[in-house]
C-alpha cells in the first residue's frame, strides 16, 4: 500500500535522539515535511501557526505529556481532525484506554522497529 507522503508531520518528544530516530524512519518512508517539538506546549504553539496532517507524540514528557496534547488537539475545533499516533514505553491498559477515549488513532510501544511505525502509519493514513 502506498503511503501519501505529501503530508506534514509533527514529531513531539522531549528526547532529541528519539525525534531523530522517528524522523529518520519517516524520511526513509518518503516523508519530507517533518516538524519537531520538544513537548506538548511547544507543539501547541506550532500548531497555531502551521497546518499539520499528523502528530506523532511521545506520552511521557515534562510540562505537557502526550495525553494532554491529545486532549488539547481533540478539544480544539481547528485541530480536532489531525491524525494522532501516540508513542510510549508504557503499554499499560489504562493508558491505552485513556488515549482511545480521547481519540488517538494509533498507539506505538517503544522500542519499536521501522516496520511497526510503517504499519501504524498505513493504518492511520490508509483510510
Amino acid at each position: 500500500m502506498a503511503l501519501n507522503t505529501n503530508i506534514k508531520i509533527l514529531v513531539v518528544d522531549d528526547f532529541a535522539t528519539m525525534r531523530k530516530i522517528i524522523k529518520n524512519i519517516l524520511l526513509q518512508l518518503g516523508f519530507k515535511d517533518i516538524l519537531e517539538a520538544d513537548d506538548g506546549t511547544t507543539a501547541l504553539e506550532l500548531l497555531k501557526k502551521q497546518k499539520v496532517d499528523l502528530i506523532i507524540s511521545d506520552w511521557n514528557m515534562p510540562k505537557m505529556p502526550g495525553i494532554e496534547l491529545l486532549k488539547a488537539v481533540r478539544s480544539n475545533e481547528e485541530l480536532k481532525d489531525i491524525k494522532f499516533i501516540m508513542v510510549t514505553a508504557e503499554a499499560q491498559k489504562e493508558n491505552v484506554i485513556e488515549a482511545i477515549k480521547y481519540g488517538v488513532n494509533q498507539y506505538v510501544v517503544k522500542p519499536f522497529t521501522p516496520e511497526t511505525l510503517k504499519e501504524k502509519l498505513e493504518k492511520v493514513l490508509g483510510d
